[in-house]
């Protein structure tokens, strides 16, 4: 965002907050809500579970690339041409997944709805930042993040209704329908809230980048964040494998095993605001993970031991999400740290790191005929992996001469 660009705010640019929220869940209720449409897509396309799987996959790679792109672009065209356009994408590919005629164009299509539901993501935060006060930024940003955790929470629920109700096509059709509605709300209801500077600097921002990507600590804190944070969505792309096909529950188990998993990941979040200040944050991240490294190993010795049931599972991966989200808003706030002159691409290089290993992670369950083993294994080694980075760029910020 231009430093001279002045907030929207004082010039009485107003967005409705609600908007906004749906605006920034558009693009991780399509992930959540297709994952227990899974089994009944690889029934209809003759596929095994590694095939259709990599719809999630390709769905969280087009979230990895589309946070490289959407802040420049905005930065430089402006904040309402790339959620529009990002919103016309979302609604291609939705439209496009719901006709699919084959696992092929289906992973296409949930690449294309991936990078425009991308835009939410990317620009919804940033609109509240155009349109708020700083010293109302913060309340609003609070109130959002509350008001995005509603969806992927309630997204598995509704995406096994519909799965029951009309099939795994369903999801598609609610998705692109939603899309749509917000595109039209979007449209008449959302200004411009940044100035555009009208310039794209790729080479600047390359230069970023590589200079981001020499510091040791921020690889670390990008690999072991990313491992933290995404490492789950090894486990939420072999739930409806798991829990119907391993486990013999019925297909609504998965929908109230997942919205149980994401209400144990707000609850970490809402334990990070509190203990930030007691503990501080170089704890608070090791600690977070820890919760994780633990639940993975025990999530792994029942799966071993053959004792795994669904209440095991469920309640090791609330543990698991629990450590995620205490060590998640610890991890943002020491990249945020790194280099005040680098922040934006700092946030999105970031992020891309974490949404690229949460596809590897996801992609990773569907080798071999055991979903439940190796989301165990995965789990287990991401945390692992995880606990080491961080340590060592907790290390490294102590080490003489570095600045904390």
């Amino acid at each position: 965002m231009p430093a001279s660009s002045p907030p929207a705010a004082a010039t009485g640019t107003y967005v409705p907050l609600w908007l906004l929220a749906l605006v920034t869940i558009s693009g991780t209720l399509a992930m959540h809500m297709f994952v227990p449409a899974l089994p009944d897509a690889a029934r209809h396309f003759q596929a095994d579970s590694a095939a259709v799987q990599g719809a999630i996959t390709a769905y969280i790679a087009g979230l990895a690339l589309g946070q490289l792109a959407y802040g420049p672009l905005s930065d430089a065209l402006g904040r309402r041409p790339m959620l529009l356009a990002g919103l016309v994408l979302y609604v291609l590919g939705g439209l496009a997944a719901m006709l699919a005629p084959s696992v092929p164009l289906l992973v296409g299509a949930r690449l294309l709805q991936a990078l425009g539901g991308c835009a939410g993501l990317a620009l919804g935060r940033a609109m509240v930042r155009d349109t708020h006060a700083p010293a109302d930024a913060v309340r609003a940003l609070a109130l959002l993040n509350l008001m995005m955790m509603v969806g992927p929470g309630l997204a598995p629920l509704v995406g096994s209704t519909l799965v029951a109700l009309g099939g795994w096509r369903a999801v598609f059709a609610l998705l692109t329908l939603l899309g749509a509605a917000t595109l039209l709300l979007v449209w008449r209801r959302v200004p411009e809230t940044a100035q555009a500077s009208g310039r794209l600097r790729p080479g600047r921002l390359a230069r970023d980048y590589a200079v981001l990507l020499r510091s040791p600590r921020f690889v670390a804190y990008a690999v072991g964040g990313g491992c933290a944070t995404t490492s789950v969505y090894a486990f939420i792309a072999a739930a409806p494998f798991i829990i119907t096909g391993q486990l013999g529950r019925p297909l609504g188990d998965v929908g109230v095993s997942l919205a149980v998993i994401m209400l144990g990941l707000a609850a970490g979040s809402l334990l990070a605001s509190r203990l930030a200040q007691r503990v501080g944050v170089g704890r608070l991240l090791l600690w977070g993970n820890g919760i994780s490294v633990a639940s993975g190993a025990l999530f792994l010795l029942l799966e071993l031991t053959g004792w795994l049931t669904l209440v095991a599972a469920v309640g090791l991966m609330v543990c698991f999400v629990i450590g995620a989200g205490l060590a998640s808003p610890a991890v943002l706030a020491k990249v945020l740290a790194l280099d005040a002159r680098r922040v934006g691409s700092a946030v999105g290089l970031y992020g891309f790191v974490q949404m690229a290993l949460g596809a590897v992670f996801s992609a990773l369950v569907g080798w071999g005929g055991n979903p439940a083993m190796a989301a165990a294994v995965v789990l287990f080694g991401a945390a692992l992996l995880g606990q080491g980075c961080l340590q060592f760029a907790l290390l490294r910020s102590r080490a003489p001469g570095v600045r904390r």
